[in-house]
């Protein structure tokens, strides 16, 4: 600990925002450039360098937060970034997309504000790339073995890099146009900006991964010619099949899922379209789900102009504050939270379900009917004579995904076998029931978040070492039976 007494001395500052008249009117990152590199060193020491560093438990990926935190303060940037890539291949997406469960870890959060060590960690990796710290790691010999990796999301480019440094040839099989799965077309530009995925492919292109785009395995490939194909198989195809809402009227047009509306504003960003096909200018816009891809959706529809914008949540509203007795620290609380997009506007209205849709005589949607809804021995239950509707031209649902894909054959094609939850099952490597076909992310855990995703492509990449190589120097950051306390 560089500064034994860093936490007392300084409180905690975050990155400073762009006024939100400012960045509504267009669709880069919210926060000033530059605002976190002069007060970062600061808020590095307040780390405490713990003799049981809970971050560490808080973070899938088992980030070594101590260690660069310390380099931060001590700007060491060329050390810090060592560190920081030692546990994550991609820090600068997790810097930005992370719920940072590590800071609800953080044994100063205890009584004070926790470190920022979200914060840090991007403010490592973006110096890093501007000083040339990162640079490509071609490996030094190649195995002669192959491996396809199917998708190209976090889990998946995580595979991708490890099995490519370890000297396998792998190629990335991407359904989109470009790389980068929900990181690409599911994540606004004003979370992340795109070109910071661009920059990581070309490093692992430099590396030697290859890259396959505008192929689905399943449809396009059949999953056993893949097979065939390569010596091991990663299936990192996240869990892409979004939860419906089976009410009257939701054939209705303007009722979208919020994986139709999103990628098409991304698109916009590539210069693929000029307008959006779906578009929520002059809109009364409603967003169906309160968690992070409804507020996505919520600062998407700012950004083109809405007229109106309401978020739903069936759930209660949670607490400002962590409750000791059924959240205790260092797990992590669900607690109200304020994300840039909500800063911009809106209404969010909570405990509340919608009983059916409303359209005009063209069959466009025009509102939305909803009621109040209470927990009544453990069970949501309608609150009678609650019923109202709200005015509604845009709706997407943002209620969360159920699975993998099970309408291109992929899963059939292979033989896979699911679990209980019905995601694809797979052994302590990893591995499949299939022999040399493995699993990583959502696809084989569940809609979860990107930390998992990086750390089981991580340790998934190791599984495949070992079966293609007999052993494997690679790290395991986690098991695939792993439950984190934290999320």
């Amino acid at each position: 600990m560089a500064d034994p007494k860093g936490f007392l001395n300084h409180g905690r500052e975050l990155a400073t925002s762009r006024p939100v008249p400012e960045r509504v009117k267009d669709w880069n990152e919210v926060y000033v450039p530059g605002s976190l590199l002069p007060i970062i060193s600061k808020q590095a020491s307040r780390c405490m360098d713990c003799g049981i560093p809970f971050c560490h438990n808080g973070c899938p990926l088992g980030n070594l937060i101590p260690e660069w935190n310390d380099y931060a303060y001590r700007e060491d940037w060329a050390a810090a970034s060592d560190r920081l890539h030692a546990t994550n291949n991609f820090p600068e997406f997790t810097g930005r997309l992370c719920p940072a469960p590590c800071e609800s870890a953080c044994v100063l959060g205890i009584n004070q504000s926790p470190v920022t060590i979200k914060n840090v960690e991007v403010s490592i990796i973006d110096k890093a790339w501007e000083t040339g710290d990162v640079a490509p790691q071609s490996p030094e010999r190649l195995s002669g073995k192959t491996v396809a990796v199917i998708g190209s999301g976090p889990a998946g480019l995580a595979a991708a890099q490890q099995l490519t440094r370890a000297g396998h040839t792998v190629a990335v099989y991407e359904r989109a146009d470009r790389v980068g799965g929900l990181l690409r077309y599911g994540i606004p530009e004003f979370k992340m900006e795109k070109r910071h995925i661009n920059r990581r492919i070309e490093q692992m292109r430099a590396e030697g991964t290859r890259f396959r785009t505008g192929i689905e395995i399943g449809r396009d490939l059949k999953a056993t010619d893949l097979k065939k194909r390569y010596d091991a198989v990663v299936i990192a195809a996240g869990a892409t099949t979004a939860r419906d809402l089976p009410v009257p009227g939701r054939e209705l047009t303007g009722v979208h899922q919020a994986m139709e509306y999103l990628p098409l504003a991304n698109k916009v960003q590539e210069g693929d379209y000029v307008t959006t096909p779906i578009s929520a200018e002059g809109k009364h816009v409603v967003v169906i789900g309160g968690g992070d891809t409804g507020a996505d959706c919520v600062g998407t529809a700012h950004r083109q102009g809405a007229a109106s914008v309401t978020q739903l949540e069936i759930m209660p509203r949670p607490n400002d504050e962590r409750n000791p007795v059924a959240q205790p620290w260092p797990t992590f609380p669900m607690l109200y939270k304020v994300t840039s997009a909500h800063e911009e506007g809106g209404e969010r209205v909570y405990s509340v379900s919608t009983s059916h849709f409303e359209g005009d005589e063209d069959g466009n949607v025009q509102w939305l009917h909803l009621v109040e809804v209470e927990f009544v021995d453990g069970k949501l239950t309608q609150k009678p004579g609650t019923e109202r509707k709200i005015p509604a031209q845009l709706v997407t649902l943002a209620m969360g995904f159920t699975g993998t894909d099970r309408e291109n054959g992929l899963v059939e094609q292979f033989g896979l076998e699911l679990d209980e939850r019905g995601n694809v099952a797979r052994d302590a490597d990893f591995q499949t029931n299939v022999p040399g076909v493995f699993v990583a992310g959502d696809a084989g855990r569940g809609q979860s978040l990107i930390v998992w995703a990086i750390a089981e492509g991580r340790s998934a990449a190791r599984g495949v070492d070992r079966f293609l190589a007999g052993a494997s120097e690679l790290p395991a950051p986690i098991r695939p039976t792993d439950r984190s306390l934290m999320v």
